[in-house]
């Protein structure tokens, strides 16, 4: 059996493993994806060395990647983003950069950091798509703290992309803003294109919606076109790869305002059901558990970080707008720290930015498994501690309720 062989079996049996192990866990406290990392330290390379990432495996990983960017895009609604909650969710992300790049700017000059500007954006990012299924099987989506968390969770990953393709790219800042300008235009020609596509009584419609619902499966091979091509794009013009995924699950969302029940159950059984796992199990497996083992206090300080500036800056955000909003409104603070604990969860664009800044020599592959490992951390401590808040605050809600 070769290595690209055994590999995929050893990844495939942990993807059906973390989610049998995550629901004997009570109140499921214990993330599906937190497992899928763990599993993933233990069958690579630097453990058992049951299993590597080989091209073929890379690929996949790759595509697991793009579709979790893909989703994460699509469920979000583009006019709650220009609207109060988006906008205040827009200058508290660029804060927090501020922040960030202030305090890395500061561990610098005494040469505990390397790499300041990524480790700052790394300290920014929220974890839209790994949220995603935790904030859908506890039917949060749609209420407040749902809400607050996706307008957060947004622009915690559209920021850090836009940053890492500014101040990380090889050209200066005025090259990669006119490039990303580039890119986005050729996003919304797509848009256009494919919209014009749609017009009622276009023939070619009527052949993709016939295709819908056979083997052919139309909407679905275009989904993973759109979501391909600009994924090409962007590596073409030097941009990170997440960011076509991301713009894609943007165009998508634009040419399905009101949602694709059929399309988003098969995208979610294409992606959760095989290449999102590939992704978390091999960012698993690059996580090299000696080097983070050798420095404790990097990892500590890194995850207290990201608590510090994305939760910390999140819930003083969202207490500074509960003090305007009229008491039947306001969200308890109990509610805002859950906020503040979910949106503090970080880890697709931390492998992301931690990749890019290896490949450009800035950062070393140990200092880089530290940084994942403190993003792996966050995943299983900040939704623990957000789904801990919000049982207890809803428990006192039912025993406050006058009784029926």
């Amino acid at each position: 059996m070769n290595s690209t062989t055994s590999s995929l079996f050893w990844i495939v049996l942990c993807s059906v493993l973390a989610p049998l192990i995550a629901g004997l866990v009570p109140r499921k406290l214990v993330s599906e994806v937190v497992l899928l990392l763990v599993f993933g330290v233990l069958i690579g390379p630097h453990v058992f060395g049951w299993a590597e990432t080989t091209e073929p495996i890379d690929l996949l990983r790759e595509l697991g990647l793009g579709l979790l960017f893909l989703l994460a895009g699509y469920e979000i609604e583009l006019h709650e983003l220009s609207g109060a909650g988006g906008r205040r969710a827009w200058w508290t992300w660029l804060a927090c950069l501020a922040a960030a790049l202030l305090l890395t700017w500061l561990f610098g000059l005494s040469g505990a950091i390397h790499a300041e500007v990524a480790v700052s954006i790394a300290l920014t990012s929220t974890s839209l798509g790994t949220l995603l299924p935790i904030l859908k099987d506890s039917g949060m989506l749609g209420t407040r703290v749902g809400n607050a968390v996706m307008h957060h969770g947004a622009f915690g990953e559209l920021g850090p992309i836009v940053a890492m393709a500014l101040l990380l790219g090889s050209r200066g800042p005025v090259q990669s803003l006119a490039v990303l300008m580039f890119f986005g235009l050729a996003a919304v020609g797509v848009s256009t294109f494919a919209t014009q596509l749609r017009r009622e009584g276009s023939k070619l419609l009527t052949v993709i919606r016939a295709g819908a619902e056979t083997t052919g499966q139309t909407v679905v091979r275009l989904s993973m076109l759109l979501l391909v091509s600009l994924g090409v794009l962007a590596i073409i013009v030097d941009l990170d790869v997440v960011l076509g995924a991301f713009a894609a699950g943007i165009v998508l969302r634009r040419l399905l305002p009101s949602g694709h029940e059929t399309l988003e159950l098969r995208l979610n059984g294409l992606a959760f059901g095989f290449l999102i796992p590939v992704f978390f199990v091999t960012s698993g497996m690059a996580i090299d558990p000696a080097a983070v083992a050798s420095e404790p206090g990097v990892l500590a300080v890194f995850v207290a970080l990201i608590v510090l500036v994305r939760g910390g800056l999140v819930l003083a955000s969202e207490r500074v707008h509960a003090r305007r909003t009229e008491s039947a409104q306001r969200i308890p603070t109990r509610d805002s720290v859950a906020v503040a604990m979910y949106a503090a969860t970080g880890l697709p664009i931390i492998v992301a930015v931690t990749s890019s800044a290896v490949s450009a020599g800035q950062m070393s592959t140990q200092n880089a498994s530290v940084l994942v490992a403190g993003g792996a951390i966050t995943v299983l401590a900040c939704p623990l501690v957000a789904t801990l808040l919000l049982g207890r605050s809803h428990e006192q809600a039912e025993a406050a309720a006058p009784p029926a």
